[in-house]
This record gives C-alpha cells, sequence and structure tokens, in this order.
C-alpha cells in the first residue's frame, strides 16, 4: 500500500512522498520550474530525510523527479529575486547555501542508502543531488552538467560532491567547461551507476535488493564508506578494522556467517 504525504506549499506540493513497502520514495515536484531547489524545496527535502532517519521501517530511499528535468539546480529566479535586499541579497544567498549544504550531508549521513532516479537534466546543484546520492541510475536521454561558468558563477558547491565522485580531471573538465555530458558518460566516469530504460523502475529495483539486506549492516558500512574516504591509507585500515570487529559481534553478523555455512537465508533483526 502506498501513503502519499506530500509538502504543501500555496499552490502545489514540491515534494511527494510514498512508501513502497520498506522503500520510501521522493518525488521532487515542481515540472514547471524544472524542480529546481527553491528554498522550500530545500526545506522539504531537509524534513523528509529526517523523518526517514528516525523511521527504522524505511530500508532504502529513491529520490526522483516529475516532469522534463530531475533538477535543474538553484532557483534562480528566487535568488535573484533578493538583490533588492539592503545587502544586495549576500545574507540570502548565504542561508540558501547553508541550507542547501546542510541538506546535501543529510544524505551522506543517513542511515538508509539513496539511490538517485534520474530522467532529463541534472545540472549544477540538481548534479550535486545526483553526486550526493550513494547510488543514481538514469534514463539514456538524462545529461549532467556544472554549467555555472556560463553564467558566471562557478558551481563551488556541486564541486564538493563532483570531485568526491569522479576523478579530478573528469570533474575540473565539468566545472571548467560547463558542457553537459550523456547518461552513457555519467557511467564511464562513475557519476552514476548505470543506464536503465526506466530509471525510476531500475531504481525501485535496486532499493529492493538493498533493502533486503540487513539494515544495521548497511548503516555500519554507509557510515564506515565516507569516514574512511577522508582518512589516511593507514588511519583507514585501523578505523575499518576496528568498525569490522564491532561489526562481528553483532547478532545479523552472527546469523548471517551461520546461514551461509548452513547453506540457508538469514533471518535479519537489524542489530
Amino acid at each position: 500500500m502506498n501513503v502519499q504525504t506530500p509538502a504543501r506549499t500555496a499552490t502545489a506540493p514540491v515534494l511527494l512522498r510514498e512508501r513502497h513497502g520498506a522503500i520510501a520514495l521522493l518525488v521532487l515536484n515542481r515540472p514547471a520550474a524544472r524542480n529546481s531547489l527553491s528554498e522550500a524545496l530545500l526545506g522539504e527535502l531537509s524534513g523528509a530525510f529526517a523523518d526517514i532517519a528516525a523511521d527504522r521501517s524505511v530500508r532504502a530511499v529513491v529520490l526522483a523527479g516529475n516532469g522534463p528535468a530531475f533538477c535543474a539546480g538553484h532557483d534562480l529566479k528566487e535568488l535573484t529575486a533578493r538583490r533588492t535586499d539592503a545587502d544586495g541579497g549576500r545574507a540570502y544567498f548565504q542561508h540558501i547555501m547553508n541550507l542547501c549544504s546542510t541538506m546535501m550531508q543529510s544524505i551522506v549521513a543517513l542511515p538508509q542508502p539513496v539511490i538517485a532516479a534520474v530522467e532529463g537534466v541534472a545540472s549544477a546543484a540538481g548534479c550535486q543531488l545526483v553526486a550526493t546520492c550513494d547510488l543514481a541510475v538514469a534514463t539514456q536521454n538524462a545529461k549532467f552538467a556544472t554549467p555555472g561558468v556560463d553564467i558566471g558563477l562557478f558551481c563551488s558547491t556541486p564541486m564538493v560532491a563532483l570531485s568526491r565522485n569522479v576523478v579530478p580531471k573528469h570533474a575540473m573538465e565539468m566545472l571548467l567547461t560547463g558542457d553537459m555530458i550523456s547518461a552513457d558518460d555519467a557511467a564511464r566516469i562513475g557519476l552514476i551507476n548505470r543506464v536503465a530504460p526506466d530509471a525510476r523502475a531500475a531504481a525501485m529495483a535496486l532499493a529492493d535488493k538493498v533493502a533486503s539486506k540487513s539494515s544495521y549492516v548497511l548503516k555500519v558500512g554507509k557510515q564506515a564508506f565516507y569516514k574512511q574516504a577522508e582518512m589516511g591509507l593507514a588511519e583507514a585500515y585501523a578505523y575499518a578494522a576496528q568498525v569490522m570487529t564491532e561489526n562481528m559481534m553483532a547478532r545479523d553478523a552472527e546469523e548471517g556467517i551461520c546461514a551461509f555455512i548452513e547453506k540457508r537465508d538469514p533471518t535479519w533483526e537489524d542489530r
């Protein structure tokens, strides 16, 4: 059964929330604005991730967009309107960038894996959103770009997520040229996992597979993955050895190993 609890604005829901069993589906719903990240949408995404983090019945998350674009980045009209502020918009710009950065970090900190289902364009902060998700699937018509240089605004915050997904020269080429890359190229450089005829269906299938694992183990593994990536080699190995030792003491590790030895399916208790 699907339960839809859309976040409301004065005109339409900017974010749709659905449940498909153990999977939470979040859908950006500003199709006329190419799902640009308005202040309202950033707030609703932050709230949704906070709710999901506290909900142990959610085992995976799929993030998609309605309309012809996945996400076109920040709402430039909303930002430009604040140039008439007394400070020229500086305080508001800082607020939005901080709000967006906090939301992106909440995806990384989320116990559950997040899978982007990309159809259409993902540009600037929209490309950042894809790069921030743990996994990503895209349709053949999807395109990706960090085109800030074309409008005099280097994609500095998208750069943070992009540079942590792809090797420096690929990231720099996207950032310095602003060129769109195809879904095939995005898969080739590691920005997405794969190209599929139906991104949302493929993302949901991937989420089903992930959701069949122990949620405790996924939480431990996701946290360790991002933490060790910021360490030097020796420190990373020392940290990972400690994490794996603690993981070995968990009930689900004991159950999983026994099930493997006994050639049966494990029964997870998520602890």
